[in-house]
């Protein structure tokens, strides 16, 4: 089968395609006939090694040296123990260790997997995993209509869908990102915009009920001013060091200012899987596919990924 395989943590040049053999399942795994492989902004930081958090699956080199999590495809094969999934079940899901994704095939244990709607294209659904299950844990049950929520990195791979859905809950978004993408901002539901070249949003003072940060740097003692008595900061990977600020910080921030500055865990779940793309095939939300690229351009799209300059997301599609 035809894979991309990373051998080291680095650039561009760390990644290249390869002739492997076809995976057999596990007696508790299924074998996937890929078709679309979305990528994240998690795939840039695997392939990088940074922040160091990003090097669990391996301190100096990757342990499985297939990139990709978020995919959709059909079951070719099924281990004896199996017994939720069939040969020829269409599915999508976020591979567990998010790697092994872009290649023909892929095995995996079903738990992470859903079946796919008759209604989504393999592209539409490889879109949703990683970025669906964080607007849904960033989102459902902590906007009402009327608030005021800003999303920064929303013009990427993953803000979108938090926009889309704040938007759809009745809030009134700020979108963070590039000048150049306000445009792309506003149609996909941003009532504001704000380029981070020319403005620092945590200089806002007290405007904000939510604010979801795609693109954490900041300290979790400084954001918290850009929020409104009783709201709530949730940054979404970072640098290890923001993140280890956030640990302290939240309980420090609550006492004193009683607003929740914290990091949101997203756990790779079937359930929260299930639950966004309820929503996008009844029209609540609608993912948006930047672009597509074959398999066997899979390092150009990766640049394209690095250069920031995407709008919604990037899908590998194998078939």
């Amino acid at each position: 089968m035809l894979a991309l395989t990373q051998r080291t943590y680095g650039g561009l040049d760390a990644v290249e395609m390869a002739d492997l053999p076809v995976p057999a399942p596990k007696a508790d795994e299924v074998l996937v006939e890929v078709h679309a492989c979305s990528l994240n902004g998690s795939d840039r930081e695997n392939l990088a090694g940074s922040p160091f958090y990003s090097r669990i699956g391996g301190l100096h080199r990757p342990r499985r040296p297939v990139p990709g999590s978020d995919i959709a495809g059909v079951v070719s094969a099924v281990g004896h123990e199996v017994s939720e999934f069939s040969v020829g079940d269409e599915v999508f899901g976020e591979l567990a260790g998010y790697r092994g994704g872009l290649a023909e095939y892929v095995t995996t244990k079903p738990r992470l997997l859903a079946r796919k709607p008759a209604g989504l294209t393999y592209v539409e659904a490889a879109s949703i995993p990683q970025a669906g299950c964080i607007a849904w844990r960033a989102i459902e049950g902590r906007v009402h209509p009327g608030d005021r929520v800003l999303v920064n990195g929303a013009g990427g791979s993953g803000g979108p869908l938090v926009v889309g859905l704040a938007k759809a809950r009745g809030a009134e978004v700020t979108a963070v990102d590039r000048a150049d993408k306000a445009d792309f901002m506003h149609r996909i539901g941003a009532s504001t915009t704000v380029d981070f070249e020319a403005e620092d949003w945590a200089d806002h003072r007290e405007r904000y009920d939510l604010i979801v940060d795609l693109v954490a740097h900041r300290s979790p003692f400084r954001v918290h001013r850009a929020l409104r008595p009783g709201g709530t900061y949730r940054m979404v990977g970072g640098s290890t060091r923001i993140l280890l600020a956030a640990l302290p910080a939240r309980p420090l921030v609550k006492a004193r200012t009683g607003k929740d500055v914290g990091v949101l865990v997203v756990p790779q779940s079937r359930a929260d899987l299930e639950a966004i793309t309820a929503l996008v095939t009844s029209d609540v939300v609608t993912p948006v596919i930047d672009s597509t690229f074959p398999l066997s351009e899979t390092v150009a799209a990766y640049a394209h990924l690095a250069s920031g300059d995407n709008q919604g997301k990037i899908v590998v599609m194998m078939r």
